[in-house]
């Protein structure tokens, strides 16, 4: 990515609309994690359930910190240990942060998905993007996660139907020809007697 691109993600999920970026595992779908409009609009093209929760992924370490200043000593050591890389943490979240990420009514608002790519060569701009995204991987529900070496197929996304098309594509072409993705793995992180538990 350059920094021309990342000024146009940037742009895109300002106003709502949903982007497709390479992360450090698959190539994602990303739109404004306070946007019910845009929430709405990822999911659709994904065909995913709307009470599915989805992780927020931030582009730098600090800034996911910084939003979850509620985050216990150990919790937050750990965070730090396993962050950034190829992991979802699904974090306890007493304050609701991200409501609309946590799925919808019955859910539990209370857990957190998050997600802080390691962005490293190629990928380094994106740590420009100055704020939270929600996202999943560019596929539909179901469907093989398309890999990031699997570039031919990003174009220049302007409409909807754009990213539907490239969604489409995503995985028509995988499933000729490429294995699945490698999705980021999920871990829980809570307090269970004083001791903190990972679930992979």
């Amino acid at each position: 990515m350059t920094a021309e691109d990342v000024e146009t993600f940037k742009r895109c999920i300002s106003v709502g609309g949903v982007a497709i970026f390479p992360a450090d595992t698959v190539y994602g779908l990303a739109t404004e994690p306070d946007s019910r409009e845009g929430i709405d609009r990822l999911y659709r093209l994904k065909g995913r359930a709307p009470d599915k929760p989805a992780a927020v992924m931030f582009f730098q370490l600090g800034a996911a910190l910084a939003a979850l200043p509620e985050l216990g000593e150990r919790t937050r050591a750990a965070v730090e240990r396993l962050l950034p890389g190829a992991l979802t943490l699904v974090l306890s979240s007493p304050a609701r942060r991200y409501p609309l990420a946590c799925g919808r009514a019955g859910s539990d608002q209370e857990r957190l998905g998050l997600r802080v790519p390691l962005l490293e060569g190629e990928l380094e701009p994106l740590s420009a993007a100055g704020w939270p995204v929600l996202q999943s991987s560019a596929n539909r529900s179901g469907e093989p996660a398309p890999r990031r070496e699997h570039r031919e197929v990003i174009g220049q996304s302007r409409t909807t139907e754009d990213v539907e098309h490239h969604v489409d594509r995503l995985g028509e072409h995988l499933a000729e020809r490429l294995p699945a993705g490698v999705d980021a793995h999920v871990h829980t992180i809570h307090h269970a007697s004083g001791q903190l538990v990972g679930v992979p």
